[in-house]
């Protein structure tokens, strides 16, 4: 049965056929977004959002569209070598800032298109596949610390530390410094949120001067002695296009550190409930088969992404045939879960259907500023969840599942189930 909410707006959002007035931190909001989007739907695929200050586009036509559209990126470059400037940034954000400059997602061609072929050719070199038996044990073994105790809170006890472990070996770094790379990474993500105060700037900046310094070790390390990881093959990588220098390196790795489990944490948890509330017979029977899990994981992207926003920038003066108009430098804030639940492209968007047809879900972006870690990401779910409902018979919720104050990147604060021992 769909529970596909109404589209009437719900009583904390202001809609109207001029725009929408909503704080993205209002618990009503944030801890279920869907009926806004479906209100925001029967208005049109772009409707402006006051507090955002800018265009809002949830149709999935447009929103994909505008991913692949070359007159968008993700900044105004600074000059030929599609840069970003940053000169204007305050003092207590240039650590931060000094590896944004650097990093793919604030890049546009031709340095994006150089960082961006080295990083494929060190993760080709890698093969995500042979990954697989690594992330199988990982899961087996955290599923062993609690599959005698009939419950577990799945985001601390396992949505958290695989995938952190995962892509801190991939990078070459010891997953003894886990909880030092998580603490980084989460003060630094939070510069995204809605509504920072100066206080999460200066904690994302301490951060990024740590973790800067780490990485730089790490470097010298492995310049030392390489080994049969990503950051020994982006050290030795070179293309026609030159390798990159230790600031691009460092910033390389922050990045692929920061996306490279975070997403995957929100979406292990999202997909787990996703599906026990679904009220599927047999989650197990979905993971069983490698096609069938395909497909399932999927639809897990589409129907609960962590990832909501995406910023667009106006490279020049663009007007589109769906009527939205902006000025070069003007910001378009591309909503990929509203997105992924369009009803012009999906029957029953709010249903979780892992049989269900249709176009991929724009879970990863699309064209330039795809996601580099999207195959290890599907291969991480696919492989983490058929262990989790293989071991653990009779899973389900043990409490109401509650969302962080996150809206722009989407996660439980726990997930409290329980099982047959």
């Amino acid at each position: 049965m769909d529970s596909a909410p109404s589209s009437l707006p719900p009583s904390f959002a202001r809609i109207s056929d001029r725009g929408i007035e909503l704080d993205p931190r209002d618990p009503g909001f944030f801890q279920d977004p869907y009926p806004t989007y479906a209100a925001l739907h029967a208005i049109g695929p772009f409707v402006h959002w006051r507090e955002l200050g800018n265009p809002a586009v949830v149709g999935h036509g447009l929103v994909s569209a505008l991913l692949r559209d070359r007159r968008f990126g993700r900044i105004l470059p600074a000059g030929e070598d599609g840069r970003p400037s940053y000169e204007a940034i305050p003092a207590h954000l240039r650590n931060f800032y000094a590896i944004e400059r650097h990093s793919l997602l604030d890049l546009e061609p031709p340095t994006h298109t150089r960082i961006r072929g080295l990083v494929l050719k060190a993760f080709v070199s890698r093969s995500i596949e042979r990954l697989a038996p690594r992330i199988a044990a990982l899961a087996e073994a955290l599923i062993d610390g609690f599959a005698d105790t009939g419950e577990v809170e799945l985001v601390e006890a396992f949505a958290t530390p695989l995938p952190v472990t995962v892509i801190a070996e991939l990078i070459g770094i010891g997953a003894e410094d886990a909880a030092l790379l998580l603490d980084w990474s989460h003060r630094m993500v939070a510069m995204y949120q809605f509504g920072r105060t100066e206080a999460v700037e200066r904690e994302a900046d301490r951060a990024a001067a740590e973790f800067r310094a780490f990485i730089r070790e790490a470097i010298a390390a492995k310049r030392r002695r390489s080994g049969d990881d990503l950051l020994s093959a982006l050290i030795a990588a070179e293309t026609e296009r030159g390798s990159l220098d230790e600031d691009e390196m460092i910033s390389t790795v922050v990045l692929l550190m920061n996306a490279g489990h975070e997403a995957t944490v929100h979406q292990i948890g999202n997909g787990v409930k996703a599906v026990l509330e679904a009220g599927l017979y047999d989650p197990g029977r979905l993971f069983a088969d490698e096609r069938v899990a395909a497909r399932t994981v999927e639809e897990m992207l589409r129907f609960d992404t962590p990832l909501h926003l995406f910023r667009r920038v106006a490279l020049e003066d663009v007007t589109l045939a769906e009527g939205l108009a902006l000025r070069r430098g003007e910001d378009v804030a591309l909503l990929l879960a509203a997105a992924n639940r369009d009803p012009a492209v999906h029957a029953a968007p709010n249903r979780f259907d892992p049989a269900r047809e249709g176009p991929a879900p724009l879970s990863f972006g699309a064209g330039l500023h795809f996601c580099v870690g999207a195959p290890l990401a599907r291969l991480e779910l696919r492989i983490a969840l058929a262990a989790l409902f293989r071991r653990l018979p009779g899973l389900r919720l043990a409490a109401p599942p509650r969302f962080r104050d996150s809206w722009h990147f989407r996660g439980l604060e726990r997930l409290d189930l329980r099982f047959t021992t």
